[in-house]
């Protein structure tokens, strides 16, 4: 993998982090969410690594099954297509 996927990928890992805590935040003083779709979006593209230590890190999400099955899910899809390139 080249020098910029890796750094874009990094940088959308740290920015799906982020809006993790963003989210958390607004959640305790009920303010206006970011939605699921958004942190959906973000894994599938990329950001799933961000996203599932976002929800470890501040305790959000965690009582969504669908966070706490899909996010790994994504992850693993990930690791099993990033290894079927790689060796194709």
């Amino acid at each position: 993998m080249n020098k910029i996927a890796m750094i874009a990928l990094l940088t959308l890992n740290v920015f799906s982090f982020v809006l993790m805590g963003i989210d958390k935040y607004k959640a305790m003083h009920k303010l206006w969410r970011i939605s699921e779709k958004t942190f959906f979006f973000l894994a599938l593209f990329g950001g799933s690594i961000g996203v599932w230590i976002g929800m470890c890190f501040f305790r959000h999400k965690t009582r969504h099954k669908l966070f706490v099955f899909g996010i790994p899910m994504i992850i693993l899809c990930q690791i099993v297509l990033v290894a079927v390139i790689k060796y194709w």
